[in-house]
């Protein structure tokens, strides 16, 4: 069907892939590195910052504490302004008073005795009032000076932590926001070079060859179980399905149409959030070198599945098929091509079942959003779809990770027992041959062997991998390509000891997103485990002839 050569986390063995998977492995690992040492930061930097609120808001009070000793020496700057004329006035009087002699004072007094004693109590009492007044006035004045000078000092001091305060803030936000724009950057050359790796990969799965839709013509894929390489022991690696696993599983379509679902059911297993709208038939199609026909006469011409599969599966193909032409073609405004990079078409139109199928859903297409969705589609997920945005980068609201199978799925023989695209002969294969070997995808022993210890080689030096392509054929780029005896006599130069036969190799898979997860390999070095993206990164790079893993799912036969 569409995008040919466009694959979900395909790997194909040429020369670039190495070199940017290095780059993106080494990006990756300062990434990490980055953000194990931003967390402390961030966490110190939260911590800093519940801190400083503490001390702002004990800054902030002992200020406000500060304005009002301010307010309160100023206005008592004022009150001893006006006092102070009092005070030298009571000075005065208080000097004169304690210079009179009583006795004297009686001597000359005019009047009576006790009215002399009662004036002279007064002027004692005046006297002491005078001498309270000026020792408190005085007392005031010599606080009024040590508050002024407290102020002062606490003032440079609170300014002062404020600047500490503020400069420890300042240097964490930065060391932050540094180590936060170099992990953009980080993030963005991943996202470059994780591209140009994908293009390359794209291109490999393109020469290829493998049929996207049924449209394409016969599923040419071999079980490679039933061939006899004439050696023993061996190893093939079986992928599920082929690419590329968005939309519509074709051969899920027939199961599910066997196991009782009728077309609209099928529809909404594959396409999310999807309703159906009639009434289109008559928009006009431009068909590349053949003009315009109405859009369901253009259908008539679609061949993209047999006639005697089960007419619910045909009708699934038909809305779906009508979908993507009137998307494709922005409601008739564009072109459409005649081949799977678009959809099959073909000038002599279909009879039969088909033909029903297609009248039988007169004008119907499916509608997310208000619009009608490019419906993709492609022969056998093997039992698992996934978004556009998986496989191509963006995704569009209609497409959906499935798992498509009839119940739960906890190993391999499950899957191949209930996904409903098990009917496939696509859909459990191993993928090129030599005819050496009765056209098969058998390795040997000492064949796996050597891609386990490139893989070991390429992870301790990531500079050997300019060297560690197919060794039947030539540098695809005119350097040296090491064979297997080079590959181990490097390794045990790093302390590293190789295999030289493997004797097992095991697999493990998530079957909730339907990928491989793990790969041990076992053998006469021990044993060693890798992911599933990395073994087939270098399996795909090593492997001989046109042999390659196709699909994140896969599996290892032994025989």
């Amino acid at each position: 069907m569409v995008l040919v050569g466009s694959a979900s986390w395909q790997s194909w063995a040429i020369s670039p892939i190495e070199e940017l998977q290095t780059e993106i492995d080494k990006l990756s690992a300062s990434l990490e590195m980055s953000r194990r040492a931003t967390t402390p930061l961030e966490a110190e930097l939260s911590r800093l910052r519940a801190q400083l609120a503490s001390i702002q808001a004990g800054i902030d009070k002992a200020k406000a504490d500060l304005r009002n000793l301010e307010l309160s020496i100023a206005e008592r700057e004022k009150e001893f302004g006006q006092n102070y004329v009092l005070l030298a006035e009571r000075a005065a009087s208080f000097y004169k008073a304690s210079r009179q002699q009583p006795n004297l004072f009686i001597l000359f007094s005019n009047g009576p005795s006790a009215a002399a004693m009662r004036d002279l109590f007064y002027r004692r009492v005046a006297t002491d009032r005078d001498k309270d007044a000026i020792a408190e006035i005085s007392i005031n004045l010599i606080r009024l000076e040590a508050d002024k000078k407290k102020a002062q000092e606490d003032k440079a001091k609170l300014d002062e932590l404020q600047v500490k305060v503020d400069k420890e803030a300042k240097f964490f936000e930065g060391e932050i926001s540094g180590a936060k724009a170099y992990q953009a950057k980080l993030s963005q050359q991943i996202a470059v070079l994780t591209a140009r790796q994908q293009q390359i990969i794209s291109q490999r799965l393109s020469s290829l060859g493998l049929p996207i839709s049924l449209g394409a013509g016969t599923m040419v894929c071999t079980d490679d179980r039933g061939l006899d390489p004439r050696f023993s022991l061996g190893f093939a690696f079986f992928t599920f399905g082929i690419p590329h696993r968005v939309g519509m599983n074709q051969y899920g379509a027939y199961g599910r149409a066997k196991a009782g679902q009728d077309y609209k059911t099928i529809l909404q297993a594959y396409f999310n959030g999807i309703s159906f709208e009639s009434g289109k038939e008559d928009i006009k199609i431009k068909i590349q070198g053949y003009g315009e026909k109405s859009l369901d006469e253009y259908l008539l011409g679609i061949y993209e599945m047999p006639e005697n599969w089960d007419m619910n599966a045909l009708k699934a193909q038909a809305v779906a098929a009508r979908s993507y032409a009137l998307a494709y073609t922005n409601n008739g405004a564009n072109e459409i091509c005649t081949t799977q990079a678009c959809q099959v078409w073909k000038p002599e139109p279909k009879g039969g079942a088909w033909k029903d199928a297609v009248e039988q859903t007169k004008g119907e297409v499916m509608v997310n959003g208000g619009q009608v969705i490019k419906a993709w589609y492609s022969s056998t997920d093997g039992g698992y779809t996934f978004t556009s945005g998986d496989v191509w980068g963006s995704d569009k609201p209609w497409t959906r990770r499935l798992r498509d199978t009839s119940g739960d799925v906890g190993g391999f023989d499950q899957l191949k027992e209930r996904a409903y695209d098990k009917d496939s002969p696509c859909f459990y294969s191993a993928q090129g041959w030599r005819s050496e070997y009765a056209n098969s995808a058998w390795l040997k022993s000492s064949e796996v062997a050597d891609i386990t210890n490139s893989l070991m080689l390429a992870k301790a030096d990531s500079g050997a991998g300019e060297h560690l392509y197919q060794t039947d054929k030539p540098h695809p780029f005119g350097g040296e390509v090491w064979n297997e005896e080079r590959v181990k006599s490097e390794l045990r130069g790093k302390g590293i000891m190789p295999f030289n036969s493997v004797s097992n190799v095991s697999v493990g898979a998530d079957f909730g997103s339907g990928q491989t997860n793990g790969v041990t390999v076992f053998g006469d070095a021990g044993t060693q485990n890798f992911s599933g993206s990395e073994w087939k990164n270098y399996f795909n790079l090593r492997a001989p002839a046109n042999i390659q893993i196709v699909g994140p799912l896969y599996n290892v036969e032994r025989r």
